[in-house]
């Protein structure tokens, strides 16, 4: 009896909500857009043709339109009557606001951070700040704001205030979510700041007084706001 109640196990058929499913049309050309979005290739501003984009694709325009109504209920695209449609320009004020935040409480950051420096500390910020250096001239905006940011990295992460360290992980993170392009307008910016860079280095360095050390931080994270504001200035007409 026990044998006879024996049978042969027969593997489960595989649900069919198991087996992969290919993205739609409409999933690939989101992802396509925003990942340019994301990575600065489409900076603020810059208009999505949308049949050009359909044809990179190999896609009619429909999944592209709908692709883009997506990104436009996220914020990251607008669409204007006789416009078109293209990447949604920074928010001024929440820009300026959050560079303005940023600039304190980085600055204080790196003057706390600066005593626990070491020649390591230096060396790696120094090898960063000859990359962003050799990317001035076949300038990448994208790539060089990634340095920029491993570059100060380096010199506010040892601070041993983890409330100050929080704001400026914070402020770093909004500037991602505001997809900062401001290398992209003022390129010229670019090659201030690696100097500004050095600088900064030589007062560590030199064990210079904190409050140098902060302002010196504080003032090279305005001078690229200054720096897309008076773009904006001259070219809002």
């Amino acid at each position: 009896m026990a044998d006879a109640a024996l049978k042969p196990v027969v593997p489960a058929a595989t649900p069919a909500a198991a087996k992969t499913v290919a993205p739609s049309k409409s999933q690939l050309a989101y992802e396509f857009v925003r990942e340019r979005i994301d990575d600065g290739r489409y900076v603020s501003g810059f208009r999505l043709v949308l049949g050009q984009i359909a044809g990179e694709l190999g896609v009619s325009v429909v999944p592209v339109r709908e692709a883009i109504r997506r990104l436009e209920a996220e914020g990251l695209v607008t669409f204007e009557k006789n416009v078109g449609a293209q990447v949604a320009l920074l928010h001024d004020a929440e820009y300026a606001y959050t560079m303005e935040t940023l600039a304190l409480v980085e600055g204080a950051a790196t003057r706390l951070s600066a005593p626990l420096l070491n020649g390591d500390h230096l060396h790696r910020a120094r090898l960063i700040n000859r990359e962003l250096i050799a990317c001035l001239d076949d300038f990448i905006p994208h790539r060089f704001t990634e340095l920029n940011q491993q570059f100060h990295s380096v010199l506010f992460e040892e601070c041993p205030n983890p409330h100050i360290l929080d704001l400026v992980h914070r402020g770093w993170n909004r500037l991602t979510v505001l997809r900062d392009s401001t290398f992209s307008f003022v390129p010229g910016r670019a090659r201030e700041s690696v100097a500004e860079h050095e600088e900064i280095l030589r007062l560590i360095e030199s064990g210079a007084e904190p409050l140098d050390v902060e302002l010196a931080a504080r003032e090279h994270r305005l001078a690229t706001l200054d720096a897309l504001q008076r773009y904006q200035a001259e070219h809002q007409h």
